[in-house]
């Protein structure tokens, strides 16, 4: 009886236990923050696999924006200016010039494209159709940003006046002058020699130049026509140097007039036809047109040329060329100083881009083979 009451009695311990156990509440084992050590050395923390992280792709480098450049330039005179436009394209992130030379018809093609609204950014302009382009609204003003800029091509002040004046037009200035050059008298010394004639000097004037034209003007194959001729001339060089020359004057000072019809301009004008239009001095236009104006005498079928000083007639290869003043009229020596600009289309897509890009252009420019229309640059020191 005593076993049977001591075993319902531990039985009932136990049940009371386990109710105790049931209700009390839980503990919570915290795992170590650090893992545990086992022989002085560290046991490496789990962790889940990462992934590798994505390559990033460098930035891409902004488009650059082609400003577009025509020019009349031919192809030798094209290949050196590009020398000129690699330089710039490498030296700038955000614009090239891309040259575009038309040397046939230059102007009939430059007055289509501005109508037509495809012109260049950048255009070639000699001193004659500024004034006339601006007035029509063809060229960007570009007077607000050359006073902005610090550049050295931009420094009004440091261009000949008279040079600057032909790039501006009321005040305001559409363009860069790159070049202003007087017309000189070329010679082919070897002709000279063949003939038995001296070089021309600063004492020649009409009668001496056209004496001279006459005697190196030959037919060398005995056929009867001639195949060499003294000089060349198709509307170049320009009829008013002659006429300044006699002592006329085609534009009065007041604008007002064209005494074209006085006496010194009369007197100029025949002079100038006698030349163009007689074989025994000059080849017939149609030669001309069929062999070329300036290729005659770099083959040396022309003894004398009046050209540009920047031409680069001294420097054809095979020839022995010499280089004098014009010959003086019955008034004096007189030239012309033809000039040239570059010029922005007011119909660009990026006036500032053309901007910048003009200016280093004619910086560029400045430092090629011809003498720069700039007080700082036309020096003995500078060239």
């Amino acid at each position: 009886m005593r076993k049977r009451v001591l075993f319902f009695a531990l039985t009932a311990l136990t049940i009371v236990g386990l109710v105790l156990a049931a209700c009390t509440p839980s503990q919570t084992t915290t795992a170590p923050t650090q893992p545990p050590q086992t022989g002085g050395e560290e046991t490496p923390a789990q962790s889940e696999p990462t992934q590798p992280p994505e390559p990033t792709q460098p930035p891409q480098p902004a488009e650059k924006v082609t400003i577009r450049l025509t020019t009349w330039a031919g192809a030798g005179e094209a290949a050196e200016l590009q020398q000129i436009l690699d330089r710039i394209n490498a030296e700038n992130t955000d614009f090239q010039i891309v040259h575009e030379p038309a040397p046939d018809d230059y102007y009939t093609k430059v007055q289509t494209t501005l109508a037509g609204g495809t012109a260049a950014d950048l255009i070639w302009l000699s001193q004659e159709w500024i004034a006339n382009l601006a007035s029509k609204g063809a060229l960007l003003d570009i007077t607000d940003y050359l006073k902005n800029d610090t550049s050295p091509a931009a420094q009004l002040d440091d261009y000949f006046p008279d040079v600057l004046k032909t790039a501006a037009y009321e005040g305001r200035y559409y363009g860069l002058p790159w070049i202003a050059q007087p017309v000189v008298l070329y010679y082919n010394k070897a002709l000279f020699d063949a003939a038995g004639l001296a070089y021309p000097d600063e004492s020649w004037t009409w009668d001496t130049f056209k004496e001279a034209a006459k005697t190196l003007t030959k037919d060398l194959d005995g056929d009867g026509r001639n195949d060499q001729w003294g000089f060349t001339l198709n509307g170049w060089p320009p009829p008013q140097m002659f006429i300044w020359q006699a002592g006329g004057e085609v534009i009065s000072d007041d604008l007002k007039s064209c005494p074209v019809d006085s006496p010194e301009a009369i007197q100029a004008l025949e002079f100038y036809q006698e030349l163009i239009y007689s074989d025994v001095y000059a080849p017939p236009q149609a030669t001309i047109q069929e062999q070329g104006f300036g290729e005659m005498f770099k083959a040396g079928k022309i003894a004398m040329f009046m050209g540009g000083a920047a031409d680069d007639l001294d420097r054809v290869e095979g020839l022995n060329v010499g280089v004098a003043p014009v010959p003086a009229g019955p008034a004096g020596r007189a030239t012309f100083a033809w000039t040239a600009s570059t010029v922005i289309a007011a119909q660009t897509k990026n006036p500032e881009l053309a901007y910048k890009a003009l200016v280093q252009l004619t910086e560029g420019i400045h430092g090629w083979k011809i003498v720069p229309p700039r007080k700082s640059l036309a020096t003995a020191e500078a060239i």
